[in-house]
């Protein structure tokens, strides 16, 4: 066979064999399931995005694990929320992963919550409060309203990052706005029969739900921010709500029902488990799911 057939044999060759997907260009670390998500609507394919944690598990405690300090290691982009709410854990592995792309003041290293306006600001700090964060509430995930302006600066950081694909995360930005705005609205209109409602907390991470849909808090389960319900504030509790008109009890997914059934027994109020974020629930499974979720079950008990 003469070298020119060889030649020809071999590019055909190439053309039936099925394309290689595309490498990833960024590795981005998100500390929590919303932020690993958001990038993913942004960059597609062009990202490749992992959650530190998931949505069964209180973000203020997570322990700093080998395969975590790996990842971040790797990692050119480092999302999370800030304002306190991975202090416990992420200066470790930030520390142990040394990984100059994602330190603080780089490129590559991004906290959400400074590009939203932060609610519940402390005027002093003091160990007997509780666990309080200096620079205001840190739970920002669960205001719609709030993934935006993450959304843009996300963008600039993977154009910052990896800038031959800017283009491409500009329009992933586009997209992601026109179809989350569409949804906004939608869960605006599907929650107008919910303002006002009374509801009763486990913990004060619902404050940016209740400030979207303009519910009223009327107490939490814990005596203090992180403190766990004792039987005598619940039982103090259980007086503050007789003659009120709480329309349900509200706890996360990734802590105990206890208290809040106990109350519920002695109350008749209905108790409703809510995602803190994606995977929060089977139904929470992306970021609009997650809001559909959310929405659908305080729906549930609107009166």
């Amino acid at each position: 066979m003469s070298n020119y057939m060889r030649t020809i044999l071999l590019l055909l060759l190439l053309l039936l064999l099925p394309a290689l997907p595309v490498a990833a260009e960024v590795r981005v670390f998100a500390c929590e399931p919303e932020w690993a998500a958001l990038a993913g609507e942004i960059g597609g394919e062009l990202v490749s995005a992992d959650s530190a944690t998931t949505g069964l598990q209180d973000v203020h405690h997570i322990d700093a694990r080998p395969s975590l300090i790996a990842r971040l290691r790797q990692s050119d982009l480092l999302v999370c929320t800030g304002a306190g709410l991975e202090a416990g854990w992420l200066p470790v592995l930030l520390r142990r992963a040394n990984n100059p792309r994602v330190q603080p003041g780089k490129p590559g290293y991004l906290e959400a919550s400074e590009y939203v306006r932060l609610l519940d600001r402390p005027e002093r700090i003091d160990r007997a409060a509780g666990d309080v964060h200096a620079e205001g509430n840190p739970h920002i995930q669960l205001d719609p309203r709030n993934y935006l302006p993450v959304a843009e600066a996300m963008t600039d950081r993977l154009v910052q990052i990896d800038p031959a694909n800017a283009a491409s995360y500009r329009e992933g930005l586009d997209d992601f706005r026109q179809r989350w705005q569409a949804a906004l609205d939608r869960w605006n209109r599907e929650a107008e029969a919910l303002q006002g409602m009374p509801i009763v907390v486990h913990h004060d991470a619902w404050v940016y739900l209740v400030d979207w849909l303009q519910l009223q808090q009327l107490a939490t389960l814990e005596p203090l921010p992180g403190v766990p319900p004792s039987s005598s504030h619940l039982s103090r509790l259980l007086q503050q709500l007789e003659g009120s008109d709480a329309a349900a009890i509200i706890h996360s997914s990734y802590q105990s029902p206890r208290a809040a059934n106990w109350l519920a027994e002695h109350t008749s109020l209905p108790v409703v488990e809510l995602p803190a974020t994606i995977g929060g629930t089977p139904a929470a499974t992306d970021l609009f799911s997650l809001f559909d979720d959310i929405t659908a079950r305080l729906r549930t008990v609107a009166p």
